[in-house]
């Protein structure tokens, strides 16, 4: 009964002070600070020390009990160590908690994992705050059609920058350079460098400047985030790994620049010759991709060349780039973009409209001898292709089917071995008068699924339903010559409107056909 007496201000005691050194928020949370738990395991070992003496005192002559408690008091002092090393353990975590933001770039880039991440992009329609120096031009007094990206940084051997900036405007017309701006970010942080390279813009692009064409720009290193220690992925050296990561931000403030200044945008690299009058391609392009979902279009299919998008997805691109710019490169991390904005394919147009030029990389002055082989640098017309309904009675495989070979994409048809009297139909919605026609069969790897022996014909006088309309009477215009058709100067020969077009078999082959592409120009369309 003693015993139990002198306990209990002890035990009062003990709980008092463990209420006083665990504030509120701990106990909510189950933490509490190192030093509360210092002072608490203190007290706990100082009620275990008076126990024992109590119990030495009243209980001397039972050694049983001694013993009992001295393992009672190494047991509290073990799980005294225990609620330490716990704490400290629990302390990386809130840490790690903290640093959560920051360390988010850190992880291996994996679209399904950040897919709620990505989400959260939806909302970064706002601009990068940061401060950009004007160093040549004024911003644009109207919004263009088209903005051109430029990012350059001090090369160790050769420039192209001042070429690219002139193949731009040299290859565009009077009227295409109404529709376009040109904005170049020096991105060098070698002061002595940027101003050298503006008075050399200035001088050789003056009027361009003060026409509103041309801006150039710069952000200073302060708004660049750390650019030193970063991750080693790829097993890439780490004057490599600082390099790219660079490239990352600097394409990212020059998007966040550019979000606001035309309709669409594309990313050029500085060391560029362009097709003639690309901007009227892309057009052009841009116009028969209307009513379809697309995030990028690409006119070039090296690195991050002509890579296409719309201004309102700049934003969110920018911000992209930023999360996991010490990732991977550039170019990489636009695939992983393009397909959380769920467009999975590659939408790439041939010929290619932009071509690598530079022969020396502006990393470390290496040779890069990267070029295009679908590059046309003189005016080419692309078809009109005018909207049609496409149809074929030949076996399909798998997903070629017959829309592919009417696309600009790089895309085919490709049908099992077609026998006598097949055909791929093509009924316009309206009824059109074409001047050239085009059909090219096989591919560099398949040339021997090409058509043999066919014929193009074109017909008028439509009957049935919009799902099985064809046409009543056709018109043989000539046969395909090694697997191609091609004729011009066709509303000549053809004295009707052309409401059909097809492609027909004549001779049974056992090699497989591929329709590679259907080219189709019109000069204008009936109003019937």
């Amino acid at each position: 009964m003693l015993t139990a007496l002198r306990r209990e201000p002890i035990i009062s005691l003990l709980c008092e002070a463990q209420a006083s050194l665990t504030p509120p928020a701990c106990r909510r949370h189950g933490r509490i600070e190192l030093n509360q738990l210092f002072s608490l395991c203190l007290v706990t070992l100082l009620y275990t020390f008076l126990h024992m003496r109590h119990n030495l005192k009243y209980f001397d002559k039972m050694r049983c009990l001694r013993k009992r408690s001295a393992v009672s008091f190494l047991g509290v002092l073990v799980i005294c160590l225990l609620l330490m090393n716990l704490y400290i353990e629990d302390s990386y975590v809130l840490e790690g908690d903290k640093q959560l933001i920051r360390e988010t770039a850190t992880h291996q880039l994996n679209p399904e994992r950040y897919v709620h991440t990505f989400k959260d992009l939806s909302n970064f329609s706002g601009s990068i705050n940061i401060s950009y120096r004007y160093l040549a031009g004024t911003p644009l007094p109207r919004k263009r059609y088209l903005t051109i990206g430029l990012s350059s940084v001090k090369r160790k051997k050769g420039n192209y920058l001042l070429e690219t900036i002139k193949s731009i405007f040299e290859q565009s017309s009077y009227e295409e350079l109404k529709e376009i701006a040109v904005v170049v970010q020096l991105a060098d942080f070698d002061s002595a460098w940027c101003e050298g390279m503006v008075q050399d813009i200035s001088q050789k692009f003056a009027h361009h400047i003060i026409a509103g064409r041309l801006i150039v720009i710069h952000v200073p290193e302060e708004y660049y985030p750390v650019l030193d220690g970063l991750k080693r992925n790829y097993n890439d050296p780490e004057d490599r790994v600082k390099f790219r990561s660079k490239q990352n931000v600097d394409y990212a403030f020059l998007l966040n620049f550019c979000a606001n200044l035309s309709d669409y945008y594309v990313m050029l690299e500085d060391d560029v010759r362009c097709s003639k009058n690309f901007l009227t391609t892309v057009k052009k392009v841009i116009t028969s991709r209307e009513g379809s979902y697309w995030v990028t279009l690409e006119f070039s299919k090296l690195g991050y060349i002509g890579k296409l998008y719309h201004s309102h997805d700049l934003p969110r691109l920018a911000h992209f780039l930023l999360m996991f710019y010490q990732e991977m490169p550039c170019d990489w991390l636009l695939i992983h973009f393009r397909g959380l904005l769920a467009q999975k394919e590659v939408i790439r147009f041939k010929p290619s409209l932009f071509q690598h030029m530079g022969y020396y990389s502006s990393y470390k002055g290496a040779e890069n001898k990267l070029k295009d082989d679908d590059f046309e640098e003189e005016s080419f017309d692309i078809p009109d292709n005018p909207p049609a309904n496409l149809h074929t009675n030949m076996n399909v495989f798998e997903n070629y089917e017959a829309s592919k070979a009417y696309s600009s994409i790089d895309e085919y048809f490709w049908g099992k071995a077609p026998s006598t009297g097949d055909f791929y139909g093509i009924v316009f919605e309206k009824p059109i008068k074409i001047t050239k026609i085009k059909v090219v069969t096989g591919t560099e790897d398949r040339q021997n699924d090409i058509l043999h022996h066919g014929a193009l014909e074109v017909g008028e006088k439509i009957i049935g339903s919009k799902k099985g309309r064809q046409c009543t009477t056709y018109l043989r215009l000539g046969e395909f010559k090694n697997g191609n058709f091609e004729m011009t100067d066709v509303e000549h020969k053809v004295l009707f409107s052309i409401n059909c077009m097809r492609i027909l078999v004549t001779k049974s082959q056992k090699e497989w056909l591929i329709i590679r592409s259907i080219s189709i120009w019109t000069s204008q369309t009936s109003n019937q």
